[in-house]
């Protein structure tokens, strides 16, 4: 009885293991074929193991419109689908040389595999990546500042999505067609020194396996392997401290960030920055670290910042003037002329009304004393507001400061001022001390939603 090849005999049971953990046996695949050595290879071992896996194989091919041979290497993996005995559709993406002409390729190859799997009720594409297009990609991202995520490199498996020759080398795989005696293509691309990405496998791979004496492409697709393990539990454990630290404003606990470990605190901030559309790099992660650190700030992109101040974290715009007391212009008022007058100051979501009796739950209320000075305004802050209280007067920006209400909201707190100017309540947030000499009416001001705001003296 002949022996199997030894190289088809590699090839043909990694195949098997990955697909079978991967969750594919008696299911179905699209694989996409371009022509050149690493997909061949993935089209001749997948039928070789289909039946075994009881695995419904189709096969797509796409002509790119970048080389004049392309449609030669179209009708070349159709026929030799067709000898496997797999279905197989073409397709053209008719795409125009230019700048970022790889990344557009990429972009178009991806959407029309997901269309074409789709449209004949497959369960995953199937791409050719090797343990060589990992070793590749980890360089590149090295070489870019990449974090731990970012080593993680090419993963095997996403929603509609395999890599199952990723374990395995181009050499490999060239040799599993050699002794197949299947022919593949080469595209000239792959040689252009101009992409990154070929300079990495041309000169940086070969240069690093001769200075450690062996092939280095297998010891980088592990460690990226592992890193990729390594990133998922951090990533989970990352998950569950923002779900703890995260308020209800959108804003992160700052004293619950900065002891966090450093690998969770800056996976937290990172997600902080990236729902407000920041690609985060090195540069930028210092600065939001630092400013962490240093209950600070710093610029993280176009008109917007992170500050951790006043006990939170969080992203807020910088317009000019924000935060400038002395430069705003008069905000939105209500006057309240006595007993059974109501309004919402404008803006802001806070509602007011003169009441005979205590606010229900979830409002706030201020015991109105015999002596009021009528009308009361109800407001934003204005320059020179200052506050009475038993140790003297003290200037508002000062009592927003030691409540720790953040810059960017103080602009947006009502203030409470009598007939004469006088500051008598910041609803909550401070209320006067209360007096004897009550008149039996309350002021009452409900928050706009829920508030878990509280009430302080000074």
């Amino acid at each position: 009885m002949a022996r199997t090849a030894p190289k088809t005999s590699l090839l043909t049971r990694a195949l098997m293991e990955a697909y079978a953990r991967l969750g594919l046996e008696g299911r179905s695949v699209l694989l996409a074929v371009s022509g050149g050595a690493d997909s061949v290879a993935l089209l001749v071992g997948t039928a070789l193991v289909a039946p075994r896996l009881r695995l419904r194989a189709e096969v797509a091919t796409l002509d790119h419109g970048l080389r004049p041979e392309s449609r030669a290497e179209v009708r070349a993996v159709a026929a030799l689908a067709a000898r496997l005995g797999l279905e197989c559709h073409a397709r053209s993406l008719g795409l125009a040389d230019g700048a970022g002409v790889e990344a557009r390729a990429r972009q178009a190859r991806y959407a029309a595999l997901e269309a074409l799997r789709v449209e004949r009720g497959l369960d995953a594409v199937a791409t050719a990546h090797t343990a060589d297009d990992q070793a590749e990609t980890l360089v590149m991202r090295l070489a870019r500042g990449a974090s731990l995520r970012g080593a993680v490199g090419i993963q095997e498996s996403r929603p509609g999505l395999v890599r199952p020759l990723l374990g395995r080398t181009r050499e490999e795989l060239v040799g599993f067609l050699a002794e197949r005696g299947v022919d593949y293509s080469t595209d000239p691309m792959n040689a252009d020194p101009a992409f990154f990405r070929t300079r990495v496998r041309a000169d940086v791979l070969p240069a690093l396996s001769r200075a450690a004496g062996f092939a280095v492409q297998p010891h980088l697709a592990a460690f990226a392997r592992w890193a990729a393990e390594d990133d998922a539990l951090l990533s989970g454990m990352a998950e569950s401290a923002w779900r703890r630290l995260r308020l209800e404003d959108g804003a992160l606990d700052a004293v619950g960030v900065r002891a966090l470990e450093p690998p969770l605190r800056r996976r937290v901030l990172v997600r902080l920055l990236a729902e407000h559309a920041v690609a985060t790099d090195e540069p930028t992660l210092s600065r939001v670290l630092r400013a962490v650190e240093e209950g600070g700030s710093a610029t993280v992109g176009r008109g917007l910042r992170l500050r951790a101040t006043s006990g939170r974290v969080r992203c807020v715009g910088t317009p000019e003037r924000q935060g400038r007391a002395d430069d705003a212009s008069p905000g939105p008022t209500l006057r309240l002329e006595g007993e059974g007058a109501r309004g919402g100051l404008g803006g802001t979501g806070w509602d007011f009304r003169v009441a005979p009796s205590v606010p229900p739950a979830g409002v706030h209320g201020l015991a109105l004393e015999a002596s009021t000075c009528w009308p009361l305004t109800v407001r934003t802050r204005r320059p020179g507001d200052r506050v009475r209280t038993p140790a003297g007067q003290r200037r508002l920006q000062d009592v927003l400061v030691d409540l720790r209400v953040p810059a960017e909201s103080r602009d947006a707190r009502p203030v409470v001022v009598d007939a004469a100017g006088t500051v008598v309540w910041l609803p909550g947030l401070w209320s006067p001390p209360p007096r004897a000499e009550v008149s039996g009416h309350y002021l009452w001001a409900t928050p706009p939603g829920p508030s878990n705001q509280r009430t302080s003296s000074l």
